[in-house]
């Protein structure tokens, strides 16, 4: 049975904080969804789905919150929620509460307090990352935002992310700084963003300057994820979740 292969964080985090995001190594999955497929949502067989589940919940202390993410900027409580809320992130202020969010090129953040009382997970696309689901994730965490530090797991690099004006305007209009994080596309109207980048400006922003993280492809690095731009309908969803012990 292949073995799951999880990343651990880089991040200076609190003892009591612990974090994983997966890989598409170690589950069931056949063919395109191969192997650590977490997504219901995306083809794959269920029978499957449950099982890589089971085979990444066996590795942590409990079943995660798993959400039904919609591009948006609701945070849920993962302590009082039921599975499948609708939303893009949740926080949790008790012990062995799992925040997760799934991804597929967007950019998983997770977040903690340097005195580990308080911990968040925000599935940051280009939408919710411009609409505001970092300040709502950091909000909820209820502490101040300086002593907040963030790590940005897997996502699509700038040189694979080519979006159109609109996004672009989305970013300027909340920050001018923005435009640092694109670069001119190959056609007119078309720019390469950079999502990372996108994420530690709005973090700044708040206040929050400890952040780790923000160097992997999913795009590029075909072996170890999931990527809808370059899978297209049929791509897995990898998971980053992180709770406090």
């Amino acid at each position: 049975m292949p073995e799951l292969k999880l990343i651990t964080p880089d991040w200076p985090a609190p003892e009591k904080v612990r974090a994983v995001s997966t890989t598409r190594w170690g589950g069931v999955s056949t063919g395109a969804y191969a192997a650590l497929n977490l997504g219901k949502h995306v083809g794959d067989s269920l029978e499957n789905v449950l099982e890589n589940r089971r085979r990444l919940v066996a590795k942590l202390p409990m079943e995660p919150l798993w959400l039904e993410q919609v591009h948006g900027t609701t945070v849920v409580n993962a302590a009082c929620t039921c599975p499948d809320a609708q939303a893009d992130a949740s926080v949790a202020r008790m012990s062995y509460q799992i925040c997760s969010v799934m991804t597929a090129d967007c950019l998983p953040v997770l977040l903690c307090d340097i005195a580990g009382t308080a911990v968040a997970a925000a599935h940051a696309g280009w939408r919710g990352l411009a609409g505001g689901v970092l300040e709502n994730s950091a909000r909820a965490m209820q502490v101040p935002a300086t002593s907040i530090m963030a790590w940005l797991g897997p996502a699509i690099s700038q040189a694979r992310f080519e979006v159109g004006d609109e996004v672009r305007t989305a970013f300027l209009a909340h920050t001018p700084e923005a435009a640092e994080a694109f670069l001119p596309g190959k056609a007119q109207g078309k720019w390469q963003a950079d999502l990372y980048l996108l994420a530690r400006q709005r973090l700044a922003l708040m206040g929050v300057t400890q952040v780790y993280g923000g160097d992997r492809c999913t795009y590029d690095e075909a072996d170890a994820f999931f990527s809808a731009r370059r899978d297209g309908t049929q791509s897995g969803r990898q998971a980053s979740l992180v709770w406090l012990e």
